[in-house]
């Protein structure tokens, strides 16, 4: 276990986002001109980002300035770059791409900057790039998937299509759940929280409404071999297969109604009348979405999603106003529902935006050969290009030039490698996390900051292992193992996609990545405050940490199959991301005028201030691709014109 692997944080010995912070306030621009600075890692041949390893997502460097300015601290005197933009973006992920295309869609001369904080664009959706012996393997760093659980608006489905992305047909197309040979999910109970280390295979899968569910003799099997109690045994497969109405003489809307106002847990303990050792079989099944316990999920949603133990109640398919938003479309009519996901996640989708806005920034012409092309980084930010996308770069103030109703040009001041900038455009897009909106923009009202400040956004821990071999899942029949117990509540082989050249692992013989999760919730907590308990965790834990626990839970759990972390594990990527997934209203927590029709405080945080609009999935208040180009569309639309 002690052996490590080799950890790549710096790229041709320049330290990614190495920038200073001096507490100084804001002073005249200095004299001196930005040429005179050293070359920026981005435009030193070799800059690669997407394989680096150890610590990723919210890295070293991408955060210091901006929470040095949260806390008053401000950097030195900014000088001017002396550079002529029409548009000015702060913000590098999807949201701000899309918006960038449209702006050009509209005016095709337009010369635009894209300003981001972290050492590679996308946003949450950025890529993991290994090389195991010989192989290239990629992984989602962030989002992973074009999902609908809802039908995308013109707008979104449009741009995917001007992408060349047509979700069901590469599904149908290139995705490969055969390769895994019928492999079963499974369970590992970990001793700590079931009193025995043991994995059991061949999980059965379930359904809210029963139809999908497996039999009772299935269930019977699988909990036969659970170390779990005989009772806990029973309120499981009860749970699982039972058709008991606990609402009895209520109609659908009123059971609904019930459903939105407790927890999951709530209703498995409350109404369902399961024993308390059954929680921690379920407790992590919600943490994909939500990053929170089903102590913090209504139980409609989990309705919405498919879990069980509503069989019984016999509720009509649709949404239902105190729906959360993630479950609302969970029976769409007319709608087939498809996930599909490229092998390195909706980082694809960035790149192809990327590739339209800096078209000599990636080879080729199709959605097929985008997966392998690799980024000209230096590119990015080439003198000249009517488009200009610099990295590192921490934007600090936007500052419009005279007063909000009168000005023609909004500053925009950011750090970079340790001085602070200054550059001009007429039109301004935020297409950053809300929550630090308002210390950049000070100038807003007291209203439309303490709406910026509402969500909190969602911490999780997407942590990618490339593995030599995956000899020991073979072996012990599973795919996908849940771990609600442990550091990480699941391991699984990353699902094979095979698209253009690209080729997912077929045998066990040959490397591939596995996704683990972890969501740093606080039980009994209210989510908005199990989030800031999570965030503050992630940015406390040093990456010895992660990497010591996963080692061991890989250990305990593929160890009896002949898994060694010292030999199998080839690189570790822990994509840490503190402000994770945009904050979705939760009925439980939030007012009830959220879900009455009410206004929202991400409606108010949205709104344009002069020559500033704001792009982002806070703006939706949904953590979804589809809803960050939505807004990004509404954003370019609310641009002044003149």
């Amino acid at each position: 276990m002690p052996r490590r692997p080799a950890r790549r944080d710096f790229l041709n010995g320049i330290a990614i986002g190495a920038g200073g912070i001096l507490a100084s306030g804001w002073l005249a621009p200095a004299a001196a001109d930005a040429a005179a600075d050293p070359p920026a890692a981005q435009d030193i041949p070799g800059y690669y980002p997407p394989d680096l390893t150890g610590m990723r997502g919210s890295h070293r460097g991408s955060y210091e300035t901006a929470h040095a300015e949260r806390d008053g601290a401000h950097p030195a005197a900014p000088r001017a770059t002396g550079e002529a933009y029409d548009l000015i973006i702060v913000g590098a992920g999807i949201g701000g791409l899309a918006a960038a295309h449209f702006y050009r869609a509209r005016q095709p001369a337009a010369r635009i900057l894209i300003l981001d904080n972290h050492d590679d664009f996308g946003g949450h959706a950025k890529r993991n790039e290994f090389h195991v012996d010989g192989r290239m393997l990629l992984a989602n760093g962030g989002t992973w998937a074009i999902e609908s659980p809802f039908p995308y608006s013109p707008v979104a489905a449009g741009l995917l299509a001007e992408l060349g992305i047509d979700p069901p047909r590469l599904e149908q197309r290139d995705h490969h759940a055969q390769y895994y040979g019928g492999l079963s999910r499974g369970v590992f109970f970990d001793r700590e929280t079931f009193g025995v280390d043991r994995l059991v295979p061949g999980l059965p899968p379930t359904s809210a409404d029963g139809r999908a569910a497996a039999s009772p003799a299935k269930w019977e099997t699988f909990l036969a071999r659970t170390p779990l109690a005989a009772q806990a045994r029973a309120d499981i497969l009860e749970i699982e297969t039972g058709t008991r109405d606990y609402f009895p003489g209520l109609d659908s809307d009123a059971k609904k109604d019930k459903l939105s106002r407790m927890s999951y847990q709530d209703y498995l303990r409350n109404v369902v009348g399961a024993h308390p050792s059954v929680i921690p079989f379920y407790a992590a099944r919600t943490y994909d979405l939500f990053a929170v316990g089903i102590d913090g999920v209504t139980a409609l949603d989990c309705w919405g999603l498919g879990f069980a133990g509503f069989a019984g109640l016999r509720l009509t398919p649709g949404a239902y106003p105190r729906m959360g938003f993630t479950a609302m479309g969970a029976a769409t009519p007319g709608q087939a529902p498809y996930t599909f996901h490229f092998p390195d996640g909706n980082a694809t989708v960035a790149r192809l935006l990327v590739r339209k806005l800096v078209p000599d920034s990636l080879a080729g012409t199709t959605v097929d050969d985008i997966v392998t092309a690799a980024a000209d980084y230096p590119k990015l930010d080439a003198d000249g290009a009517p488009v200009r996308i610099r990295l590192s770069s921490t934007v600090v103030a936007v500052e419009h030039a005279g007063p909000v109703e009168t000005a023609r040009a909004v500053e925009v001041r950011y750090v970079r490698g340790g001085s602070t900038y200054a550059v001009r455009a007429p039109r301004v897009v935020m297409a950053s996390w809300n929550m630090m909106i308002p210390y950049i923009i000070p100038t807003l009202p007291a209203e439309q900051k303490d709406a910026l400040h509402y969500g909190v956004k969602v911490p999780l821990v997407y942590t990618k292992v490339a593995i030599r071999n995956w000899r020991a899942f073979a072996q012990l029949g599973v795919s996908a193992i849940e771990t609600p117990g442990m550091y990480h509540s699941s391991i699984e082989l990353d699902e094979p996609i095979d698209i253009g050249t690209y080729r997912a692992s077929r045998s066990p013989d040959e490397p591939v990545v596995l996704r683990l999760l972890r969501a740093p919730c606080k039980p009994g907590l209210s989510e908005r405050d199990q989030h800031r308990v999570g965030r503050a965790e992630l940015l406390a834990t040093p990456f010895a940490v992660f990497e010591t626990n996963i080692r061991d839970q890989l250990a305990r759990v593929l160890g009896p199959a002949g898994f060694d972390p010292a030999r199998d594990v080839a690189a570790i990527t822990v994509n840490r991301w503190p402000h994770g997934y945009a904050y979705e209203y939760n009925p439980l927590w939030d007012p009830e005028s959220f879900f009455a029709g009410g206004p929202t405080p991400n409606m108010l945080a949205r709104k344009p201030f002069g020559r500033i609009t704001i792009a982002n999935s806070d703006a939706a208040a949904a953590a979804y691709t589809d809803q960050a180009i939505d807004q990004a569309y509404r954003a370019v639309d609310e641009l002044p014109e003149n």
